[in-house]
């Protein structure tokens, strides 16, 4: 079957990106500006600012909305999924971060690190707009299975619970800091940020193991062998082997506070690391840059 590539289509895409873009950045302008202006109030005080906060979330709910018409318009003019360089895994991720963070906070009251949720998804769609945007090409023969779908958006998952409980942790080493102290006072407990951070790492980790399973299983289909340390694939395992040691630390050594909360930012920075600068200044199977 052959695949009509549109680019003008694409371009249309990129605009809602844009738009998105512009709708995050409003967002969190106005939740700065809600922690700014809590500070030194009174609890009553504080009730009136709700209002921002409240402005906040409907305007980063509009902002996915568009940037998923965004991500769905790449995928059409691409005549498949969206995810097969940075350009479409970035613009990928950051709406499932969105997404899993607007879900979460009807399960745990996690609003209080929205201005983290929407500056890394800010940082990530001005790299992918500006540095990481390609015209729509084909797939590559390794690339066209069915496991495309399976492996990268399960691996996109997994990176959007990380995410989020890499704004946790943050959130606990500045609370448990003097630094800011009068902001940290309106965020929960140590013990909260900390029992929080665990259960999204632990759901990011099942998902970050079956994105190893799933891999393994599409490079045997590809290329005839399930492991060969390709630079990705030692990456990708490295990365769980992080997670892997934080959530053993945490369960059975009691390794918990400031140590735990280092150890799981290290590991989403390695998670960084494997997409940024793996991607492109490695060579091997799995780079697919497409810059």
């Amino acid at each position: 079957m052959t695949i009509v590539l549109n680019e003008p289509l694409s371009q249309v895409s990129l605009l809602f990106v844009s738009a998105a873009m512009a709708f995050i950045a409003l967002a969190l302008v106005l939740f700065s500006l809600q922690l700014s202006k809590l500070l030194g109030q009174t609890p009553e005080e504080r009730a009136k600012l709700s209002n921002i906060e409240k402005i906040g979330f409907i305007v980063t709910a509009v902002g996915t909305v568009v940037l998923g018409i965004g991500v769905v318009l790449r995928g059409v003019a691409a005549g498949r999924v969206p995810w097969a360089n940075m350009y479409e895994f970035s613009i990928s991720s950051a709406l499932l971060i969105l997404l899993v963070y607007l879900t979460s906070l009807k399960i745990k009251d996690v609003r209080f690190i929205a201005t983290f949720v929407t500056g890394f998804v800010l940082v990530t769609l001005f790299a992918a707009v500006s540095l990481f945007y390609v015209e729509v090409k084909t797939l590559m023969p390794a690339l066209q299975s069915y496991w495309l779908v399976i492996h990268v958006v399960v691996a996109i998952l997994a990176t959007s619970f990380f995410a989020i409980a890499a704004g946790l942790h943050i959130a606990y080493l500045v609370k448990s800091s003097n630094f800011a102290k009068r902001l940290m006072e309106l965020f929960p407990a140590l013990e909260q940020l900390e029992r929080l951070a665990y259960r999204f790492n632990v759901v990011g980790f099942v998902l970050w193991s079956f994105t190893l399973i799933a891999g393994a299983i599409w490079a045997e289909r590809a290329w005839h062998r399930y492991w060969g340390w390709d630079t990705k694939e030692v990456w990708t395992f490295i990365i769980w082997t992080l997670y892997a040691g934080y959530l053993h630390a945490m369960a059975t050594r009691g390794w918990n506070g400031k140590r735990a909360a280092w150890l799981g930012l290290v590991a989403f920075l390695a998670i960084i690391f494997n997409f940024t600068i793996v991607n492109q200044f490695f060579k091997g199977l799995h780079v697919y840059s497409g810059l």
